[in-house]
């Protein structure tokens, strides 16, 4: 089909986006709007000793003025963790309230302590100048590692040492045992640098709270409408699921900065009860810096083992992880389970275990970002590969060849517990070399000498689990969200259809592939397909977008939905044709009879469908419409080759991406177009992490120095060459599309692959630490003490 399943359709969305014609929260203004602006402690820990809002409510323009101590009259709880955790002994991990508005104290420059609604955005932001606080400053703990030593100020009172949760993975003594008899050890020591996500749009919230039916409506910048409006009613609200329709219109970017509920949400509910008029906030991008939730920021220890020919024995790591201030949405689950069940990676070995710290500091909390725990995970384990290979006295590719999963050997259950699916390392590994033209680097590399450059190449491949289910065994380690999905198939009479999607879409074409799955399947033109999404009060109970799994279930569903469709229709047409369900073969678009010439077209049974006279109305209902929900029997495993070539001027330590090559395996493809964006952009963010971006504080007063992008850089056009992409074909059998997660593929294999390179081309010079982001200055110094040692 011209635009069915692996075409590269240029995306339907794009029209509204490249015109300015997107519907975002920001856009929407509503009769009697008003505005609300917050106001955020200046300190990193401080205790609140009293509030003076007279001033600010006798402004000009202000109708209402918020304090902690409304929202406690007016019901609130706390607002609650996803996804908590029990520590290595089993007892339930600390989680401290997180109040909507500070109560006794802050705990990190920029925690909400107030808010102000008034007649517009600015008049808001004047009258938050004068509310009077009285702060009285408390010692701050910054940094995980400083606040988990003795005698660090204590983020919390009731949380000894900081310490949030002690966790361990794998075989302690099995690993042991492996090290101990091993002929090779390698140690690596590193620090997964903090970020911020940066969104293209800042996150937003408009609400609406209607008197006659004592209900809200919550236009909000969210990933997951349902599980938004599952976690307000259930815990912090505690009113009935009804009550509130979250509606996510357009979202420009998510990665997982926007999967969590934010204290700015409840204001603006708040505030709509309160004045009987809608309540609008749109973040600032200072604000976003200091409210948005921060992710990364590890550090790791680990160690491989390997016998005297190279094989990989074991794997394991120690770090700490810095949650911030609060335990956030899925915040516990990232450096532990999503990191842990991957350190062994693409590679069979005997043994693997991973320690965590989870420690409490006066900073933003940290959660979801783009790979959530794998690109941390990926690069311990392709960092140790390198230095094996060094150790062994082997090429790294060679000693990647040796220890990976043999291809035939799928489905394969990991050291770590888990079961992949099909997949060719070797294929990706192989392809990747190809587009990079890696037999002539050498060549390359002399002629950058040539010019004063050091030029360098890096590898790393990973594998993934993507399609974030099943919900059974998520529920049962303490989610308080299942991670199936739904669908709602509904053709129109005229053979358009339809499809109420619980997948919700933040950048990644779902209008477009998701259509593509309906023209292929129904053979309808992809102009036929509406695809809805992002509301409550349409959707069926959905889970939305994150964890690379909007095809592998949303699509699944979907794929189930259309197959119902078709089911139905059979029963229609038989009755039609004179003939029998079984003996109706559904075929580019037709209903036929098998080995006959009688035949209808699929317009024709679907206006057939809503008139119950031409079929049996005591076997079907009325219509062509059908729900499916699919919950994955297990994860599916994305898998990679990402090769990275850098030269470096020895003279700034500038480094620049001068080549990049990615090798993938992301099953049955529904748009190559739409992929290779998701890979660009996520290699993109890689890079950013690798070369630049870096959430920086002040240790003494917890004040954020890289709050603006004046001081966080970000990756921009020139940082980048152009990517070569190349694609094995590998289809699963645990969804019905044979679809794997894309969308973090490029945030995982680019940090630890630029890294490899930069350390590939220092090697000459003696260098062997290096922190991301690999900054010219860091460079230059690791040049120059390297020099001088």
């Amino acid at each position: 089909m011209l635009h069915g399943i692996g075409k590269p359709v240029r995306r339907k969305e794009d029209l509204r986006f490249i015109t300015g014609r997107g519907r975002y929260t920001a856009d929407i203004e509503l009769p009697g709007q008003l505005y609300l602006a917050v106001c955020r402690s200046p300190h990193a820990h401080t205790k609140i000793n009293a509030i003076d809002t007279a001033a600010a409510a006798a402004a000009e323009g202000v109708v209402a003025v918020v304090t902690a101590d409304d929202l406690t009259a007016a019901g609130y709880k706390t607002i609650r963790c996803i996804w908590p955790l029990d520590d290595k002994h089993g007892a339930p991990m600390h989680e401290p309230d997180r109040h909507v508005l500070a109560k006794a104290k802050a705990v990190h420059v920029g925690d909400p302590v107030a808010a102000v609604i008034a007649a517009s955005k600015d008049l808001a932001k004047d009258a938050v100048e004068l509310l009077e606080i009285d702060y009285e400053p408390l010692p701050a703990a910054i940094g995980a590692a400083a606040a988990l030593e003795p005698g660090a100020p204590l983020v919390w009172d009731d949380v000894p040492g900081n310490l949030a949760c002690d966790w361990e993975y794998g075989d302690k003594a099995a690993t042991e045992a492996a090290f101990e008899r091993a002929t090779h050890v390698v140690r690596m020591e590193g620090i997964q640098n903090r970020l911020v996500p940066n969104f293209i749009e800042p996150r937003a919230a408009n609400a609406v709270y209607e008197q006659a039916k004592d209900a809200y409506t919550l236009y909000v910048t969210s990933q997951n409408p349902h599980i938004e409006r599952h976690m307000d009613c259930r815990y912090t609200m505690e009113i009935p699921q009804h009550k509130l329709r979250v509606i996510s219109p357009d979202v420009g970017g998510g990665f997982g900065g926007k999967t969590q509920q934010y204290p700015e949400h409840f204001l603006c509910m708040y505030g709509a009860k309160l004045t009987n008029r809608p309540v609008k906030w749109v973040g600032e991008r200072s604000e976003g810096f200091l409210s948005d939730s921060h992710a990364r920021d590890h550090i790791t220890s680990a160690e491989m083992a390997l016998d005297e020919n190279g094989k990989i024995l074991a794997v394991r790591s120690s770090h700490i992880a810095d949650l911030g201030a609060y335990v956030q949405a899925f915040a516990p689950t990232i450096p532990t389970v999503l990191y842990a069940t991957m350190l062994c990676n693409v590679y069979t070995m005997e043994a693997i275990y991973s320690e965590v710290r989870l420690a409490f500091t006066n900073t933003p909390p940290t959660d979801a970002y783009r790979g959530a725990g794998r690109p941390e995970v990926a690069y311990v384990v392709e960092r140790l590969v390198e230095l094996a290979a060094e150790a062994v006295g082997i090429d790294s590719i060679e000693l990647r060849r040796r220890n990976f999963i043999p291809t035939d050997a799928f489905p394969y259950e990991s050291v770590a517990g888990l079961v992949y699916d099909q997949s060719d390392y070797f294929g990706c590994l192989d392809a990747a070399l190809e587009a990079i033209n890696y037999d002539e680097f050498d060549a390359r590399h002399v002629e950058a000498k040539t010019r004063g450059r050091l030029r360098g190449i890096g590898l790393c491949v990973y594998t993934e689990h993507t399609g974030l289910g099943p919900t059974p065994s998520s529920v049962e380690a303490r989610s308080e969200v299942g991670f199936y999905e739904s669908t709602t198939v509904r053709v129109n009479p005229d053979a358009t259809v339809t499809v109420l999607s619980g997948a919700h879409t933040h950048g990644q074409g779902h209008e477009t592939s998701f259509a593509q799955v309906v023209a292929e399947k129904l053979h309808v033109p992809i102009d036929d397909v509406d695809i809805v999404h992002g509301d409550t009060a349409k959707i069926p109970h959905g889970i939305g977008t994150f964890a690379s799994r909007s095809m592998v279930t949303g699509g699944g569903a979907l794929s189930i939905g259309i197959d119902k469709v078709i089911t139905k229709g059979k029963i229609i047409a038989a009755h039609v044709l004179e003939s029998t369900p079984d003996d109706i073969e559904f075929i580019e678009g037709f209903f036929k009879v098998k080995d006959s010439d009688r035949i209808m077209s699929f317009k024709d049974v679907a206006h057939l469908a809503y008139l119950p006279g031409n079929y049996p109305i005591d076997v079907l209902e009325p219509g062509l419409e059908e729900t499916s929900w699919f919950d994955p029997p297990d994860f599916t495993y994305s898998a990679g080759c990402h090769i990275c070539e850098v030269e470096i001027d020895p003279e700034t330590g500038q480094a620049r991406i001068v080549n990049y090559s990615v090798g993938d395996d992301f099953g049955v493809i529904i748009n190559p177009m739409i992929v290779d964006g998701q890979i660009h952009g996520g290699v993109t963010q890689g890079v950013g992490q690798a070369l630049m971006e870096h959430a920086v504080f002040d240790t003494d007063s917890g004040q954020m120095i890289a709050g603006s992008f004046l001081d966080y850089c970000m990756p921009r056009a020139d940082n980048l060459p152009m990517f070569e992409v190349r694609a094995i074909d590998n289809a699963t059998d645990r969804n019905p599309l044979g679809a794997k997660g894309c969308g973090e593929a490029g945030a995982i294999g680019a940090p630890i692959a630029v890294m490899n390179a930069i350390f590939n081309a220092l090697k000459p010079l003696g260098v062997t630490e290096l922190t991301m982001p690999a900054t010219p200055d860091k460079i230059w110094t690791a040049i120059h003490h390297t020099e001088n040692a």
